[in-house]
């Protein structure tokens, strides 16, 4: 299995990077997009890679904030035929706490591609969709200050929105997460994968012994981990030192499991 990240906060080789995810995966059986970073810059960063996106067979959208589907328009004029696979309350109106909007264009609503899915969804042999919802946390770090808004009332997001991607191939368990705002704690313990690709979303944790005794429980799972995005570099470097399986993924990085 070949993953490429096409965008992402950081970059190797001076391409282009922003704050979004957008990766792309090989398997033996197809070709996934699995988000869409927040502009048409994966786009770019794939033809600059030799990556044709109008091959890709299935397109993932991890949950319902910009910038891992604000390049889905781009997506769909690329690419003609491949489905998108995205939770049922995707298109449900998200907000950080100052109220600026951070979620979906509903324009995209008309488009006859999107398949909406909810809790296990079988999109393929290998592939299944999991947003874990009834699922109980270990632990509950809270919303981030990200709001959602249901039924005309905000409230802190309880990310309902989010599902994560589980391929399953030559005796190896991959999980695909975008940004893991049910808990990266939580989710390394539902699916104990072999190998676990995604943000963490401790970006704004400090660096202290509370981060950790988080890297330390994540290290307690036979998992080698491939992170970025809203993981936060300084982050990711003061984890790693509790981390031996531990390695960032860049933009232009591809990375073989």
């Amino acid at each position: 299995m070949k993953i490429t990240a096409l965008t992402e906060n950081t970059a190797v080789n001076g391409m282009p990077a922003e704050h979004g995810l957008s990766l792309y995966i090989e398997t033996e059986r197809c070709r996934i997009l699995f988000d869409t970073g927040q502009s048409d810059l994966f786009a770019r960063n794939a033809e600059a890679l030799g990556i044709d996106l109008s091959l890709v067979d299935v397109a993932v959208l991890s949950h319902g904030h910009y910038d891992h589907g604000g390049g889905l328009s781009a997506f769909l004029r690329l690419n003609a035929h491949a489905p998108v696979m995205l939770h049922r309350c995707a298109f449900e109106p998200h907000f950080r706490a100052d109220g600026t909007y951070i979620g979906l264009d509903r324009e995209l609503l008309k488009s006859d591609r999107l398949v909406f899915c909810e809790g296990k969804t079988v999109i393929g042999e290998g592939l299944t969709l999991f947003d874990q919802n009834t699922a109980e946390k270990e632990t509950d770090l809270g919303s981030f200050g990200l709001c959602m808004e249901q039924d005309g009332a905000v409230s802190p997001d309880d990310f309902r929105h989010e599902h994560y991607l589980l391929i399953e191939e030559n005796g190896k368990r991959v999980l695909i997460s975008g940004c893991s705002h049910k808990g990266i704690l939580n989710i390394a313990h539902w699916f104990c994968p072999d190998a676990l690709v995604g943000g963490f979303h401790f970006s704004k944790l400090p660096l202290d012994d509370t981060l950790t005794s988080y890297a330390r429980r994540l290290a307690s799972y036979p998992t080698d981990y491939y992170t970025c995005h809203c993981t936060g570099v300084p982050q990711y470097e003061w984890m790693r030192k509790s981390m031996d399986r531990l390695r960032y993924l860049s933009t232009g990085q591809t990375i073989i499991i």
